[in-house]
């Protein structure tokens, strides 16, 4: 496949579409770009070159404007994603071959494929730049590392009452969103503090409309239970509005309406109602003692610090909303170490703002590239004015020095946790005897209550720790497997595992290049699996049978007498099982993986019989969806009552014709279909 403009999974840059809804890149619609120009496939001008060469010949292809540019290996992974104000003169860098550091070098030699998109405008290629690489996750790339969405604060807007919720995710239900919030934790207490100041509910909208009696929040002042009119709802309304209010940064007046109102109720002598002002004034009082830093002059910013060292880079993030400090977040972005903090601070910005609101005002720890730039983009994103700032003095200068000191504490974490691991690792190799220090090891478990609902779980560690996002779960899908059966489990999860790893990566490359490679690898060094020499005996079949007996390490980890922690023993290929001493670091190292595969297996396990346990009858009638389920449950109560029901009862129920009403007749009554 060469040179075409673009080819992505049919997307292009103008709003064509894709075959697949995962395929396609969001682009705000104000930012539409020029048609994008596709080139012949086979292109003669590109065929059979590689690295410089092939660059070279792309480059007198290219057009003068702005775009991005996308270069790819030989196996058609994505290695790099670029924008340039022109695209000719920024790609025929590539081609010189002169200047440039170890990882660019590195990168042309293995560019095998390149493809361009043209856009109209610079701000337009570098909100797609962003978009692509935060979608494909190119190895060459600054890569934010960001598995999590931000918390917000739910006011809800379609409900006679509206409640007060902790909200992850799309933005899409009616109501005000106030956030983001670092974490979790932080809206929680937040909420905390606001149902004893403001006496919303927090229940949900079945609840609410169900409830006959004020509930126990009730009693203990931390609602005002508008379920059972205890509150009317213009007085519940007013409530509504000073929590807006005082997450909208008007907290100061807030405060001195219920300040007003205690003292009014003190004059007039009652105390009780006073008590209950007083007590609302408290909650608002821990809700900003709990903040940290409330500066005075910024209504509204996310500050940023960046501190290199060690070849790991630490960026920590502040989140100021209305006045107050709604806490902090650290990310370790994966970065090449040679890398100026300036460039990889850039293009961190524009990663970070790909699916998050923007505030109006970033304050930054040292300039970046292409400062106005982004400015430019971040704005026209957002709809307003986005102002990206170096602050030399003053309040701000204190906020950003700040997020410096914890950036710099958070690294020097970072640093000792991953010097820890890597001398675990190291000591690991040394134990089981390996050539290598392990990169990657996968460590398997299965759980089941007497056979049924059975998950084997895989889980991952690396030099960083543990790498959740690699986790794999495998519900166990054998007919011909006994109940209770470990070794037949594990041996599907294991044929599974390593022919689905066969087929998309093919055998690994172990050669010292490959090793010195900054991506994680997709192969595992070394597999643990919980379980003696016959589950090793399945292993080992397995791994046989599949052709990679000598591409990866299997290791047993057989529980110690009478199930004792301490006393595991170990089979290895090639050597008697053996222990380790009780207090060897090693043997910590390798009971905390198997603690970890065994808590997500255990939990896959549970998930999927939870799951089980609530499965209805209706589910399994091709046809019936959540509304017509809903429906003859409403109707008849139980699915034992709708498999009871003839086809004119059935028919009795709204949405339920006679077409349909024989098919759930005859679903349950099997002679009826003969």
């Amino acid at each position: 496949m060469n040179g075409r403009v673009p080819n992505d999974g049919g997307i292009l840059y103008d709003g064509s579409e894709a075959e697949d809804d995962d395929d396609l890149i969001e682009v705000p619609e104000s930012e539409s770009a020029t048609p994008a120009v596709e080139w012949n496939e086979n292109h003669s001008e590109t065929e059979g070159l590689k690295g410089a060469e092939l660059i070279q010949a792309f480059v007198k292809l290219l057009p003068n404007g702005p775009g991005v540019y996308r270069m790819f290996n030989e196996a058609g992974d994505v290695l790099y994603v670029g924008k340039a104000r022109s695209l000719r003169k920024r790609v025929s860098n590539y081609a010189q071959g002169r200047g440039h550091s170890n990882r660019i070098a590195r990168m042309v030699r293995e560019t095998a494929n390149m493809e361009f998109v043209t856009t109209r405008t610079e701000i337009e290629a570098l909100l797609l730049e962003a978009n692509l690489i935060k979608r494909l996750r190119p190895r060459f790339n600054v890569l934010l590392r960001d598995d999590k969405s931000f918390p917000y604060i739910l006011v809800t807007g379609d409900s006679r009452a509206p409640a007060l919720y902790k909200h992850r995710g799309a933005r899409s239900r009616k109501g005000d969103f106030f956030g983001p919030f670092a974490s979790a934790g932080a809206v929680g207490r937040t909420i905390n503090s606001l149902q004893r100041a403001f006496l919303l509910r927090t229940c949900t909208d079945s609840v609410f409309e169900t409830r006959t009696r004020p509930c126990l929040l009730y009693q203990i002042k931390r609602c005002s239970a508008p379920c059972t009119g205890e509150i009317s709802d213009q007085g519940y309304a007013e409530l509504v509005q000073e929590a807006k209010d005082f997450l909208s940064g008007k907290s100061q007046a807030v405060k001195a309406t219920i300040a007003a109102a205690m003292g009014e109720a003190a004059e007039n002598l009652d105390f009780e109602r006073a008590a209950l002002y007083r007590d609302r004034l408290a909650a608002l009082s821990h809700v900003q003692s709990h903040q940290g830093i409330n500066p005075s002059g910024v209504e509204e910013a996310d500050v940023f610090a960046i501190h290199h060292e060690g070849g790991i880079s630490c960026i920590q993030v502040f989140f100021f909303r209305t006045g107050q400090n709604w806490g902090n977040r650290a990310y370790f972005p994966k970065a090449d170490p040679s890398l100026p903090t300036a460039e990889v601070l850039s293009q961190f910005l524009a990663q970070f703002y790909d699916d998050k609101p923007c505030p109006r005002q970033i304050l930054l720890c040292e300039a970046v590239e292409e400062q106005e730039l982004l400015g430019q983009a971040l704005s026209e994103k957002s709809g307003y004015k986005v102002a990206i700032q170096v602050p030399q003095r003053g309040e701000k200068k204190d906020l950003v020095d700040h997020a410096l000191a914890n950036a710099r504490e958070a690294h020097g974490r970072k640093l000792a946790e991953t010097a820890s691991q890597s001398r675990l690792l190291e000591g690991f190799s040394e134990t089981f005897k390996l050539e290598r220090t392990p990169r990657r090891i996968e460590i398997y478990d299965n759980s089941h209550i007497m056979g049924t609902n059975a998950v084997g779980g895989m889980v991952v560690a690396g030099p960083e720790g543990f790498v959740k996002g690699q986790y794999r779960k495998f519900n166990i899908k054998s007919t011909d497997i006994t109940p209770g059966d470990d070794f037949g489990m594990m041996r599907e999860v294991m044929t599974r595992r390593f022919s689905r790893l066969l087929k998309e990566e093919g055998k690994p490359d172990r050669s010292a290049e490959a090793a010195e490679d900054a991506a994680f690898p997709a192969w595992p060094d070394v597999i643990l699996i919980d379980g003696g020499q016959g589950q090793m005996t399945a292993v080992r079949a397995i791994l046989k049978e599949l052709d990679v007996e000598d591409c990866v390490t299997a290791i047993g980890v057989a529980k110690g007498v009478d199930r004792d922690a301490g006393r595991e023993r170990f089979f290895a290929l090639g050597r008697d099982s053996f222990t380790l001493p009780p207090r060897d670091p090693v043997l910590y190292f390798i009971q905390r993986l198997r603690d970890e595969a065994h808590r997500f297996a255990i939990g896959s396990h549970r998930a999927r019989r939870k799951k089980e346990m609530v499965k209805n009858p209706l589910d399994e009638i091709a046809g019936i969806g959540p509304t017509r389920k809903r429906a003859l449950l409403t109707h008849f109560g139980t699915a034992k009552a709708v498999s009871r029901a003839g086809i004119n009862d059935l028919m009795a129920v709204a949405g339920i014709s006679e077409t349909v009403a024989r098919l759930v007749y005859e679903h349950f009554h099997d002679d009826a279909a003969k």
